[in-house]
């Protein structure tokens, strides 16, 4: 019997060894098997001294000068707006004179009219004095290039600087220069000692501050102590309203010309419904016609009864006359 049974196991065996895909199944497990425990080992390697090399890279580290060149550059792009004024005037430099903005309450456009030789300017900056009225210096409010240096006859000497992102500051009624054109500037560099000009007279020692983005004026209050960057969203949401308005003014032209084609319309089908219809002139003879024949009936009948009912009447105003003669 254990013979037996042992010959029936040796039969299942060969039985299976002689599948075709008992080999190569056994080759792939222990492929799989080899495959598993060499990326394993690896792993176990790499991870000592990975945390290995960061111990070491925290005691040795050295600080490196580009990174703080790294560090300034960062800061530039952040820079903000300034005041033109130095943080020792900070306290006794106010604003005299606002920015004239159409949206601001009536006793701050008031107080952004200049009067000048009898007529009221709106003004497109700020005027920056001191309380006792003394000369202080003016300074830049972004670091950027002198783009221009001039004297003018009503608003004074008379300073401009670029910046970046098409940035332009304008600084006015200066008593004294110390920038040239094409001079780099740093943020709070010294540009002149403010001064009186003719177009302002009424305020006396000051600097007149502007603020410009793409050409365009905008009100230095609403920026000071600001990024930058602030400008840009500005300038994009003025475009935004600029857009709308015109998608608005095109909404009403065109509602304006079918009000007008829709009128037209109606106007002609009015008059095609007169030309059908007989008119009041092509009835008028008729009428008129009809009422003559009523009249001369009546009259006819007016006459007879007339000579009827009183022909001694007739008599009498005959023979009154002959009584008096």
């Amino acid at each position: 019997m254990n013979e037996e049974n042992n010959g029936a196991s040796k039969n299942k065996w060969s039985r299976i060894f002689r599948k075709k895909w008992f080999f190569p199944a056994l080759y792939l497990t222990i492929a799989a098997l080899l495959l598993s425990v060499v990326v394993w080992y690896q792993n176990i390697d790499n991870q000592i001294p990975d945390a290995q090399k960061e111990q070491e890279g925290t005691e040795d580290y050295i600080p490196n000068l580009h990174d703080e060149d790294d560090a300034a550059s960062v800061l530039d792009q952040q820079e903000v707006i300034k005041t033109p004024v130095t943080e020792a005037d900070q306290d006794q430099a106010e604003i005299v004179t606002k920015f004239y903005d159409y949206n601001a309450e009536k006793a701050d456009q008031e107080n952004a009219l200049v009067l000048y030789n009898n007529r009221y300017y709106q003004s497109t900056g700020v005027d920056i004095a001191t309380a006792d009225d003394d000369a202080f210096e003016v300074t830049a409010a972004l670091s950027g290039t002198v783009e221009e240096v001039k004297e003018d006859p009503l608003l004074g000497n008379v300073v401009s600087l670029t910046h970046e992102n098409d940035v332009m500051t304008y600084y006015a009624s200066l008593g004294e220069i110390d920038v040239k054109a094409g001079d780099e500037v740093k943020q709070g560099d010294k540009l002149g000692i403010a001064g009186k000009n003719l177009f302002g007279k009424d305020v006396g020692t000051h600097v007149h501050f502007q603020l410009r983005k793409d050409d365009e004026v905008v009100n230095p209050e609403t920026f000071f102590n600001q990024p930058v960057s602030k400008l840009d969203s500005t300038a994009d949401e003025d475009v935004d309203a600029e857009e709308k308005a015109d998608t608005n003014e095109n909404a009403d032209t065109n509602e304006d010309a079918d009000t007008n084609e829709d009128a037209d319309k109606d106007e002609d089908a009015n008059m095609d419904d007169e030309a059908d219809e007989p008119g009041d002139m092509e009835e008028a003879p008729i009428d008129d016609q009809d009422q003559g024949d009523d009249e001369g009936q009546d009259s006819d009948q007016d006459e007879d009864g007339t000579g009827n009912e009183n022909p001694d009447q007739e008599e009498d105003s005959v023979s009154e006359p002959s009584a008096s003669a």
